[in-house]
């Protein structure tokens, strides 16, 4: 490998200068194998973020990325597809979404995160069942995908292992935000994970990354792009997170609530917003010709009881209980809760989903840092979305917690974090747009 002087590299990009492949492969290996300091990379990661990058340095920062491990291949009569959500404040789409995808004949390798900060981790949701594992070899994921049509895992240390030792170093460096090194990052892992189609559920507003559609277009445009050059197809569906998903906000909560919308008990916004995204996957694959044709495949698949057969299956397949199908508890179960009741009458204006993730981490439902412990059974259900009108003294949520102390904290955060007010309101669309490569 040609040789540069790194702090040459530093300047160049601080001055907002391109970088080359070689350039950017050169860094990325010195990194790996300690030539690099990390306070170089550090330094490497701010002049990114504070200079952007073009489309050609993140596409050679995602092949470097997806040089530094091993990659899996399926074979190509295989309908590959995975979903990516850039995180949100209860999003269970995914332990939905798989199961449906995969018992229509999909091949679904998800491989998924933990919580952290506002936003809830599908790894988490997933050991709530007791017995379920999340690490696996990469061998044993494929393994597993090939047999069930889907499997729900960690990183492996052997899948871009560079990007899991920099997205590490971006969290404590403030570069988390980095339009570029997000896109590097969810497309190296996508594309060495052998999903050649890839729909990606980007989120923007009060629980969200992206604050505004303007924002959120840009960075589509360079995970679409980045894709393409790959050869994946790309898929971005813009969804509204002003509104926590669902009812359920933690662990246990939220799978429950994943197995309720199998068994055919639907709420409005997780039954749009996985239908559209599941469809997406159908139609970029020509599994289906229309989003009709996706539609009534997607409704039959839970209507028939084969999705939920296809969770059941991988929940054993994983060394997961797959009696907490019925029995709902052998899943952690908060010894305390505590209803939210509204202070006054009117119509929801707003809700600060930031800060309603926020407050359930003190109750451990989410963590701050890696190391956090979780408790599975802590979270919250909450009840009413923008638009909506509620009564003076109506309850609008309940907090499941450890203490009666700490679940009336968490109530008063959360209830901080409604808006109410007497003029009406126009309710929110959940998706806004979508694009395609």
């Amino acid at each position: 490998m040609q040789q540069y002087n790194p702090v040459e590299l530093l300047l160049k990009k601080r001055d907002g200068k391109v970088l080359s492949e070689l350039e950017i492969d050169f860094f990325i290996n010195g990194y790996l194998d300690g030539s690099i300091a990390e306070y170089q990379m550090s330094a490497l990661l701010m002049a990114c973020y504070f200079q952007g990058l073009e489309s050609s340095e993140i596409a050679a920062l995602t092949k470097s990325y997806i040089d530094s491990g091993k990659t899996i291949g399926f074979g190509f009569d295989m309908p590959v597809a995975d979903k990516h959500s850039t995180g949100g404040v209860g999003d269970k789409i995914s332990l939905m979404l798989a199961p449906i995808a995969a018992s229509l004949g999909l091949y679904v390798p998800m491989i998924s995160g933990r919580g952290l900060g506002h936003t809830g981790g599908t790894l988490d949701k997933l050991e709530s069942i007791p017995g379920f594992r999340t690490s696996f070899s990469m061998q044993e994921f494929k393994a597993l995908v090939e047999k069930h049509g889907f499997a729900l895992v960690g990183q492996s240390a052997e899948l871009v292992p560079a990007d899991k030792r920099i997205y590490a170093l971006r969290d404590v460096t403030a570069t988390v935000e980095s339009p570029g090194l997000i896109t590097a990052s969810i497309m190296s892992k996508k594309i060495a994970e052998g999903a050649w189609h890839l729909v990606i559920d980007l989120k923007i507003g009060s629980g969200a990354f992206m604050p505004n559609l303007r924002r959120a277009k840009e960075l589509a445009e360079l995970l679409m792009f980045t894709g393409k050059s790959f050869g994946q197809s790309v898929t971005v569906v813009f969804s509204n997170m002003n509104s926590p998903l669902g009812h359920a906000v933690g662990n246990a909560l939220e799978m429950i609530e994943a197995i309720e919308y199998l068994k055919g008990n639907y709420l409005p916004d997780t039954y749009e917003l996985t239908t559209a995204l599941t469809a997406q996957m159908l139609i970029s694959t020509g599994m289906a010709s229309s989003f009709g044709d996706a539609k009534q495949q997607i409704d039959t698949a839970v209507s028939s009881g084969k999705a939920l057969a296809k969770l059941r299956e991988i929940i054993s397949a994983q060394g997961g209980d797959p009696r907490v199908l019925n029995d709902y508890t052998l899943f952690a179960q908060a010894p305390v809760v505590v209803p939210i009741t509204a202070e006054s009458g009117g119509y929801v204006h707003a809700i600060d989903s930031r800060a309603i993730g926020y407050a359930l981490v003190r109750i451990k439902a989410g963590r701050m840092v890696v190391s956090d412990t979780i408790d599975y059974g802590a979270g919250a259900l909450l009840y009413p979305k923008i638009g909506d009108q509620v009564a003076s003294g109506q309850v609008i949520g309940e907090v499941h917690a450890a203490t009666q102390e700490q679940a009336k904290e968490v109530a008063e955060l959360i209830l901080a974090a409604y808006k109410i007010n007497e003029i009406p309101k126009a309710k929110e669309p959940l998706i806004y747009e979508i694009a395609s490569s």
